[in-house]
């Protein structure tokens, strides 16, 4: 198949509209659903996002996208526990490719609404059965178990988009698009993220075990798939806070900090103890705990809303007591896609638990940023390399 013709394009006004290859056959095919747009501009953009994972660390990789960003990427790691609580997992064995997902989707489980997920693996059962309860729009992986596509042929109504590509597919070395009419080319970016960038520490703390490099590998991977400005904040294989498209980077710092401190309180005994009424819908209890977080919490607990959702009146999480959660965040990194312009950027990293930071470097106030970084006994690398993506 050279081209696949597409519903409408981003909007529904905006037809025709396809995808196609100007020589060869496309390497990817539709298992079920029909995919528009949109959903192949995240699936292919998430697919190389997995890819570049599994290359760089060798375990199973998994993302979950949302209008050509990712809500979130992990690696295949066991779940704990509490990640089990936190994300909704069902008891039991989970493959480590289910793993990734599951930890993926569940970094920001409220952006991850109506996600599109992507592999690096084959999509097992494991896989399958939780997508099978999740609000989501499709997925891309290098295959499907026969028990996998059958699960998923059952969401939606039939209608979930399932899209199979070739894993051994290689892009052409110029990529080309047309904004008004007018053609622009460059080359592709092939970029291969490795532990090779993160040799360059520039910090007086030079210590940086294996799991901070993985880490540091998984945010600037994320980060060339992330619309730019951005900023990645990653904990023990996840991503844990996304900032992506804003045009000031301590904006993206701080959303991404923000969505990182969320993120952690998701793990504070009050929420994983929140009596939710039985059968409450995935996407009430998301908002729901969201809510209950936010300085915007009351009205989750107002009388008249909260029967509908609790069992009983939970206790208030005050601002001291999230204060208190959030100081014990620690071992965090964080990647930038550019360099840090000031050590403003670093303060901001350091109150959601930053230990180490990867950035390109090369900014006029280099040195300020290393000084701030050391003030806190921070590791951080310069990796030369900008990481934009548009």
């Amino acid at each position: 198949m050279t081209e696949l013709e597409l519903k409408y394009g981003c909007n529904p006004n905006q037809k025709p509209a396809r995808i196609f290859m100007a020589e060869g056959e496309l390497p990817l095919t539709v298992r079920n659903g029909k995919p528009g747009y949109i959903n192949f501009m995240d699936a292919l953009n998430s697919w190389q996002l997995v890819k570049a994972l599994k290359k760089a660390t060798g375990l199973p990789a998994a993302a979950s996208f949302k209008h050509v960003s990712p809500a979130g990427a992990a690696l295949g790691h066991p779940l704990t526990d509490v990640e089990r609580q936190m994300y909704f997992a069902p008891q039991g064995e989970l493959s480590p490719i289910a793993c990734a997902y599951i930890r993926a989707r569940g970094a920001d489980r409220l952006c991850s609404f109506g996600d599109w997920a992507a592999l690096s693996d084959v999509c097992d059962a494991d896989t399958a059965r939780f997508l099978a309860a999740e609000v989501s729009d499709g997925i891309i992986a290098p295959g499907y178990t026969d028990e996998a596509l059958e699960i998923l042929k059952t969401k939606r109504k039939g209608g979930y988009n399932v899209v199979e590509i070739d894993p051994n597919y290689e892009p052409n070395p110029v990529e080309r698009r047309t904004i008004y009419g007018i053609t622009f080319e460059q080359g592709y970016n092939a970029l291969d993220i490795n532990e090779d960038m993160l040799q360059n520490i520039v910090t007086a703390n030079r210590d940086l075990p294996q799991a901070a490099k993985h880490d540091m590998l998984l945010s600037l991977i994320t980060l060339k798939y992330t619309q730019s400005n951005s900023v990645c904040y990653v904990k023990d294989g996840m991503t844990i806070g996304v900032g992506a498209g804003q045009q000031s980077r301590i904006h993206c710092t701080r959303l991404a900090g923000n969505k990182a401190d969320i993120c952690w309180l998701r793990q504070h005994p009050k929420v994983l103890a929140l009596p939710f009424v039985e059968g409450i819908r995935r996407p009430d209890r998301d908002n729901a705990i969201d809510l209950y977080i936010s300085e915007e919490h009351d009205d989750i607990l107002a009388d008249g809303v909260w029967e509908h959702t609790f069992t009983q009146k939970p206790e208030v999480l005050t601002a001291e007591e999230k204060a208190e959660w959030i100081a014990k965040l620690s071992g965090v990194t964080v990647g930038s896609d550019a360099f840090f312009p000031f050590g403003d950027n670093v303060e901001r990293a350091r109150k959601s638990g930053v230990q180490y930071i990867a950035q390109p470097g090369g900014s006029i106030r280099d040195q300020q940023v290393i000084d701030t970084a050391n003030k806190y006994g921070m590791v951080m690398a310069f990796t030369g390399i900008r990481l934009f993506h548009h």
